[in-house]
């Protein structure tokens, strides 16, 4: 049976005779007794408060999330400006839904070109590689595709798409709505032959139909009308810089 017992008193005390053997040198300093730091409670996003910032903060689906969100019911402005970004942010995604020339191939056809939805139009330019007039049309539709990422560009190997396609019928555009064919354009002569722009290409594209939308406008009539102005004016423009150049070519 063990008598031995050790006394101790609570963490951080000290005994008179030691305080004395500190104040001669004979022991250590006395260590600071532990005091942990103060306590602070961890931001809750649910309990924050919301306010025109904190809703630019929050992803499109966390906005759709706060629509039966008391806060919002309690502050007509707030909810309003939920609305409104949320309506910004669907259409920013919806402008963004193209932008480039996608290169596709047979069995991609179907499901890329005749199952698009019903208010896209899709522009396929069947091509090969080497033939020269492909790579001038491409140049221009990459740069339409990017001006109007309303409307869905794809590229594909002439013979991939459509078996023994004669490469004199080189390039090809194919354009496409609700699963039919609305417009072909065999070779560069409907674009100005060698000296197609992609305004020019732009132009024939909307002769007919409201081909091309940049996302922005849901109205056919609207969209075509101002597409055309807008290419129109940039290709008067790029005329009247080459004529000022040529011209000052020549005067030096």
């Amino acid at each position: 049976m063990d008598y031995h017992f050790v006394y101790k008193d609570v963490e951080g005390t000290s005994t008179q005779w030691d305080d004395i053997q500190r104040r001669l040198g004979n022991l250590p300093p006395k260590p600071d007794s532990f005091k942990p730091p103060p306590f602070t409670p961890a931001a809750d996003s649910e309990f924050e408060h919301k306010s025109k910032d904190w809703i630019d903060e929050r992803t499109a689906e966390e906005l759709e999330s706060l629509e039966d969100d008391p806060d919002m019911d309690d502050d007509r402005f707030l909810e309003e400006y939920r609305k409104k970004r949320l309506a910004e942010m669907q259409a920013a995604s919806r402008v963004a839904r193209f932008g480039s020339v996608l290169l596709i191939t047979g069995s991609d056809f179907v499901r890329e070109v005749s199952q698009a939805s019903a208010d896209v139009w899709v522009v396929v330019l069947l091509f090969k590689d080497g033939i020269a007039g492909c790579g001038i049309l491409l140049q221009c539709l990459g740069e339409l595709a990017a001006r109007y990422p309303g409307t869905k560009f794809v590229k594909i190997i002439s013979t991939d798409c459509i078996p023994k396609y004669p490469d004199c019928n080189l390039p090809t555009i194919l354009v496409y709505n609700n699963g039919a064919v609305k417009g072909t354009y065999v070779g560069l002569q409907h674009f100005g032959s060698r000296r197609c722009t992609p305004e020019a290409v732009a132009l024939a594209l909307c002769k007919t139909d409201p081909v091309l939308n940049d996302g922005h406008n849901n109205n056919n009539n609207g969209s075509k009308n101002a597409v055309v102005e807008g290419e129109s004016k940039r290709l008067i423009e790029k005329f009247v810089k080459q004529q000022e150049d040529e011209l000052e070519y020549f005067s030096d």
